[in-house]
């Protein structure tokens, strides 16, 4: 037990147990990043539930992503904050140093719905010392997404490996009936961006440690250089981005790619403004069945690997009306968990695995919320079960460069900078060997601050 008085905690435990709450409570200002009419919609019902089994009021109040951490700020030094927070991951720790948060009731609440309930990857990402700055609720990770059919045919084993796709390669180019892989190469997408930050933290790659900028490892970096190097040449020729990978992939062209979950759903032919184009039928399942998955990607100088993971979290901040701000997150995270998943299940998987007395219920319970637009169907229709294990599984080693290193601020600014997509594509198209590549890197990177 941290700040509070265990007397208090009990005491709030107790409430909880009989849902009732003080008659006293305000009503308690929520904001929120999901600002779309829908999902507002259903934020309203989840706060009416709440409000409901509490007799507490909850303000909904959308907030422009962008526009978050001014907002916060100007609030802050007016004293003016809201109670909860629903906040993107690079928000946790800054805040948190700022006194903006009160990661002392945020661990409470973690620690009262069971700290083994939940994803350790994007626990660890908003860890300060004592707990956490911030409870997780939800993420996704970017995938591998392969034809496992191919897979099954040739004896290949799945993707999730420098070595593993690479022998893929090998066995599965022919173009241009076949390309193995598209890989990002247009620099100026934030695409490229990502997908190498996934490679890179495959191999146990970052360029920062706890004092900022860190030069990159040379042996770790130039083998992950080497592998995507390789898969480049894999690919079509051109400037790659997400909207080739699809497209080809959906063509029935290409055997891997990585993308985001969000295209689960046009998979399975459930959005007309993407469908598969392998059948003549755009509303065709057959691709999602022959399709799988990996979220966990190692390189042989991290065989943990890592997941490149975007992490959302409620935050309750020191202006709160304290327990009554708790209860509304508890109750977000467990009574009413699955209506905070069905905003966009796709985009949404469950940190939260489940109970202490079922560690599965909320796994279970998303796979069979519906997804897509023109069309809705669970995941449990369009997937198998180890598939869709391994979907959530990735938020079990999601990672972000800087994180952990408490400098996501600089590590930003190297991604954003997009200096390593100029660099390493110029060496994809030999321009210099990798071992230059990399003194190149940390020679550019260095001035980044």
């Amino acid at each position: 037990m941290f700040g509070r008085t265990k007397f208090l905690a009990s005491t709030i435990a107790g409430v909880l147990a009989l849902g009732l709450t003080t008659a006293q409570a305000e009503t308690l200002r929520f904001w929120t990043t999901e600002e779309q009419p829908e999902r507002l919609a259903k934020q309203e019902e989840m706060a009416a539930a709440f409000k409901d089994k509490t007799g507490i009021e909850v303000e909904v109040i959308p907030v422009t992503e962008s526009d978050l951490g001014t907002r916060a700020t100007a609030a802050f030094a007016a004293g003016d904050l809201p109670d909860v927070v629903y906040h993107p991951l690079q928000y946790a720790l800054p805040w948190a140093e700022a006194g903006i948060l009160d990661t002392e009731a945020a661990t409470e609440v973690f620690e009262n719905l069971g700290a083994e309930t939940f994803a350790p990857g994007a626990v660890a990402m908003a860890a300060v010392e004592g707990g956490i700055a911030s409870v997780p609720v939800d993420g996704w990770t970017q995938m591998v997404v392969y034809r496992k059919d191919l897979f099954d045919e040739n004896g290949l084993a799945a993707p999730d490996s420098f070595e593993n796709i690479l022998a893929a390669v090998e066995k599965l180019h022919n173009p241009p009936e076949m390309f193995a892989f598209v890989a990002a190469t247009k620099i100026d997408e934030n695409f490229m961006s990502q997908v190498l930050e996934h490679v890179l933290l495959a191999n146990g790659v970052t360029p920062v440690d706890g004092s900022g900028f860190k030069a990159l490892d040379e042996k770790k970096t130039i083998e992950a250089l080497e592998f995507y190097k390789a898969i480049a040449k894999a690919s079509p020729p051109g400037d790659l981005f997400w909207k080739q990978s699809r497209e080809l992939y959906f063509a029935g062209k290409a055997a891997m790619i990585i993308w985001s979950p969000f295209i689960l759903d046009e998979l399975a032919g459930l959005r007309d403004s993407a469908p598969p184009t392998i059948t003549d039928d755009p509303t065709s399942k057959e691709l999602a069945s022959k399709t799988g998955v990996v979220t966990t990607l190692s390189g042989p100088s991290n065989p943990d690997g890592a997941a490149w993971a975007d992490v959302r979290y409620f935050g309750i901040t020191n202006d709160a009306d304290t327990e009554a701000a708790m209860q509304f997150v508890e109750f977000s995270m467990d009574d009413g968990y699955m209506s905070t998943l069905s905003i966009a299940p796709e985009g949404k998987f469950p940190i939260r695995r489940g109970t202490k007395d079922n560690a599965t219920q909320f796994v279970d319970g998303w796979a069979k919320l519906p997804v897509g637009v023109d069309r809705k169907a669970p995941l449990t229709e369009l997937y198998d079960a180890e598939t869709i294990k391994t979907i959530v599984s990735g938020l079990d080693t999601a990672s972000r460069w800087g994180v952990k290193e408490g400098q996501l601020s600089i590590a930003s600014k190297i991604i954003n900078s997009q200096a390593i997509n100029r660099l390493v594509r110029e060496y994809i198209d030999d321009e210099r060997d990798a071992a230059a590549t990399v003194a190149k890197l940390n020679e550019e990177l260095a001035k980044i601050q």
